[in-house]
């Protein structure tokens, strides 16, 4: 019995006990979640002292001071007798202050304190991601400008077709992580506050309070929006924000989870790239593609059956989908910005495979050649096609090397044109504006939108896992 009591015997999430970073984990805490209730129930107390109900100062000073002190167990024990995890922290906030008691939550519905909580949340979750996300496309800018003219083989149905540069890749990689990062900031801009709205949305139990005074009501609403750093709240909700809100905020984490599938290192062919290595764990790990984001089922369930003001199955799933879609996120960045920080480029093996690969792509060019040379296009491409073949069955039924350059070396009929043969065949030649394209995208769409950022860049990640 002791040991089914002690803290390892309970499951533990893996996001928080392995992976997310301790700031993430915090955000959503119990105890982040129920200080933030407390700290609500005061801004509410405060906004009706000052428009003229009978609050004391006292009885604020003393929720103020009773803001961190959370007695769990007690809160876990109202919480069995109540079957309410609003009323059991109303009963607790109210044993520590007595004097406050009557004045607490005065007016307001559970919903006050949990979706405002969980629009707080969101908001400070998505201030955590946002300067890892712009940290991971800081890197990754770096790294197309150093690789932006090192030609590679680029594919096309995972065939290999013209060439590109090693930091052209990594531009389509950044223009995903750029549309990543507008949308994470427009969820995050976009976000409301709940504010003081009543049981069903319609303010009837503040009204009351306030003797049929509209403005009062309004201007209540308005100082606790503020006090919670919102600039707007949401002019119509039921007793919940529109779940619309949670499909929002998790759509733009699943599709940042879709740019970092693409991203990760099941698309790094042929090892022509790895992630950095500090040990073999570690690399392991890093290296581990991880799975795009798990949100998008539970919020849109949700949002599409919130009939009405509020429907029951509002509650469990959203404990988890939120929260977990977020500390998903935040490892994720965590180890991509890990793995951006030392990637490790192969130049001599990305060189070996445009060898296989170029003097088929280089026919064009050499056909051009003779032409000029003199020859006869079709005859010239008739040759070609013949020799081609012959290369592509040592290839591809012999599993040799591409020896179509040796076959032309060797045919008299090519003799013309054998001394342009190292330049018709200079990878260089093949890249088209790749590293100018580079050059402009960092310096018109990447770097710009990084400048916000620019105090939080220099952190650097170090992966325990």
């Amino acid at each position: 019995e002791e040991a089914k009591s002690s803290p390892a015997a309970a499951y533990r999430s893996p996001l928080v006990s392995r992976y997310a970073s301790k700031e993430m984990a915090y955000n959503f805490s119990d105890r982040k979640k129920f200080t933030t209730w407390r700290k609500l129930w005061i801004y509410l107390a405060k906004a009706e002292k000052s428009l003229g109900l009978p609050i004391t100062e006292a009885q604020i000073q003393e929720m103020e001071s009773h803001q961190k002190d959370i007695d769990f167990a007690m809160a876990a024990e109202e919480e069995r007798k109540l079957r309410h995890d609003v009323m059991a922290h109303v009963h607790t906030f109210a044993h520590c202050c007595p004097t406050a008691a009557p004045i607490i939550h005065l007016g307001a519905t559970s919903c006050y304190v949990g979706d405002n909580t969980d629009l707080i949340v969101l908001r400070d979750g998505f201030d955590i991601l946002l300067p890892k996300l712009a940290r991971v496309i800081d890197r990754l800018a770096n790294f197309a400008e150093t690789y932006a003219d090192l030609p590679t083989l680029g594919f096309t149905h995972y065939q290999p077709a013209q060439l590109t540069t090693v930091g052209k890749r990594a531009c389509l990689w950044l223009q995903d992580l750029t549309m990543d990062i507008r949308n994470l900031q427009r969820a995050r801009d976009d976000l409301r506050f709940r504010g003081v709205k009543g049981t069903t949305g319609t303010q009837a139990s503040f009204l009351q309070l306030f003797q049929g005074d509209h403005d009062k009501v309004e201007e209540l609403d308005r100082l606790v929006t503020e006090m919670a750093s919102f600039q707007k709240s949401y002019l119509v909700t039921g007793q919940t924000y529109s779940r619309k809100v949670d499909v929002d905020c998790l759509s733009s984490l699943a599709s940042l989870g879709a740019t970092v599938h693409k991203v990760s290192c099941r698309s790094w062919r042929h090892i022509e790239m790895l992630p950095p290595c500090g040990h073999s764990r570690q690399c392991a790990s890093a290296c581990r593609s991880r799975n795009p984001m798990r949100s998008e089922p539970d919020p849109l369930q949700t949002a599409s059956v919130q009939w009405l003001e509020r429907t029951l199955d509002d509650s469990a799933n959203r404990r988890i989908s939120l929260a977990e879609s977020f500390l998903t996120a935040d490892i994720i960045l965590s180890t991509l910005q890990n793995i951006s920080e030392g990637l490790v480029v192969y130049p001599k093996v990305i060189e070996r495979h445009i060898r296989q690969e170029l003097p088929f792509m280089a026919t064009e060019n050499i056909i051009m050649a003779v032409v000029k040379a003199g020859g006869n296009r079709q005859d010239c491409h008739e040759k070609i096609r013949v020799l081609s073949q012959e290369a592509a069955a040592v290839v591809k039924q012999e599993g040799g090397d591409n020896d179509l350059l040796a076959r032309v070396q060797k045919d008299p009929y090519f003799a013309p044109i054998l001394g342009q043969l190292d330049a018709i065949l200079e990878p260089k030649t093949f890249i088209g504006r790749a590293p100018q394209q580079v050059a402009r995208f960092l310096s018109e769409e990447v770097r710009p939108l990084l400048e916000p950022y620019r105090s939080k860049m220099d952190v650097k990640i170090e992966l325990e896992l």
